[in-house]
């Protein structure tokens, strides 16, 4: 509860009041400080009783690309069954506040606000909660209260058209990619038998030895495999404008871009953050590379590139691996050059540098672009992988 700096300088009156009237045996100051006081006291009564109110928020998208339209509608209902809401409401998007009115708020009845969310800047923009103001009629005290839950927006990194993906080291046998679900080449494992499983697939020597059914797990070994790497490394983007890293702005644009032509062209794909990654350790659902990327971060770890790629040397998660990056991220090539003995393919995209990267190790292919846009026409423009 907050007494505003009339509430105060009533009550150091009535106080003042009180003291003077009984030590001076004044009836008259008593009786005014007495009403200040009971004043104050109305006015704390007033302020504390909570309405009951629901609040329901619906987000129209809750994912959105950089740039393009999205608003939020709130409906605030009264609960109650006596008293009418005579409140002063605002709703929190993002930095800003939203005023919302409840004047005169009868039981029962709903009010509707919408408005848009900004999306100018890729992120999750937090909306809400509701912030609810109880004042007296006086001015004396105002009482503020959360009501409802945060429903985040995801907006994420504008998405650029790529029509050629790389294809990885490995071929079909057929001279295509395969897209075979359960692959069809080599042995991976040995699983229980469900309904629904081919019976050319059961291993019968295995299901005779264990009492059990046990079907074979076939992986497409030809199926090219893409590990997206993006470096958000802060020291990997020292330039900022306004606070905010363009040259990750771009990279993560440019990862956008690259996971979804590969899901467009049905080949898996992997993205990985150099360093960690906003949420991580949570109990909630895992989000999608989108999502993440909207959630994305700069991190001041600088020694991660070498943890990281150590890991990708050790897993061979893939055969292309595509690291973009920014200008300071330059210096830590030869670490991802060294990946070339487990990724046959190795693409680099350096974004924001005033300068052309110069040329590193041998099989890299490096793609220097000012922006989103311009890695996209690069990209294109590449005849070999």
């Amino acid at each position: 509860m907050g007494i505003t700096a009339r509430g105060v300088g009533l009550l150091v009156a009535a106080v003042v009041l009180l003291g003077l009237g009984f030590r001076f045996a004044y009836p008259e100051l008593t009786l005014l400080g007495a009403a200040a006081g009971a004043a104050v006291g109305y006015a704390a009564l007033t302020a504390a009783w909570r309405p009951r109110l629901v609040v329901d928020r619906q987000a129209d998208p809750d994912r959105v690309a950089r740039g393009e339209p999205a608003s939020m509608t709130l409906t605030v209902r009264n609960a109650g069954r006596l008293r009418s809401a005579n409140l002063l409401a605002e709703d929190r998007c993002g930095s800003r506040a939203v005023p919302v009115p409840l004047l005169r708020l009868r039981p029962g009845r709903d009010t509707e606000v919408s408005y848009d969310v900004p999306t100018d800047r890729r992120g999750v923009v937090p909306v809400g909660p509701l912030r609810v103001t109880r004042r007296d009629p006086l001015g004396l005290v105002a009482l503020a209260r959360p009501y409802g839950g945060t429903t985040p927006v995801w907006v994420h990194p504008r998405i650029h058209p790529l029509t050629a993906v790389p294809r990885g080291a490995g071929r079909s046998l057929d001279g295509r990619v395969d897209g075979v679900p359960h692959g069809s080449i080599t042995f991976d494992s040995l699983r229980e038998y469900v309904v629904g499983d081919e019976l050319r697939r059961v291993h019968w020597r295995t299901s005779a030895r264990v009492g059990e059914l046990m079907v074979r797990e076939n992986v497409d070994t030809s199926l090219p495999r893409l590990v997206v790497l993006l470096d958000n490394r802060a020291a990997a983007h020292p330039q900022r404008s306004g606070g905010v890293a363009e040259s990750f702005e771009s990279a993560c644009e440019a990862a956008a871009s690259v996971v979804t032509a590969a899901h467009r062209a049905d080949l898996p794909v992997l993205m990985l953050l150099v360093g960690p990654e906003q949420g991580d350790g949570g109990d909630g659902p895992a989000l999608g590379p989108l999502d993440r990327l909207a959630a994305a971060d700069l991190s001041d770890e600088a020694d991660a590139l070498r943890a990281v790629t150590t890991r990708l040397r050790q897993d061979r998660l893939g055969d292309t691996l595509v690291f973009l990056t920014g200008p300071g991220g330059r210096d830590g090539l030869g670490h991802v050059g060294a990946l070339r003995g487990a990724y046959p393919s190795v693409v680099v995209g350096v974004f924001g540098a005033a300068e052309p990267t110069p040329a590193g190790t041998a099989g890299l292919v490096v793609v220097d672009a000012a922006d989103g846009a311009q890695f996209a026409a690069e990209w294109d423009g590449v005849r070999r992988w």
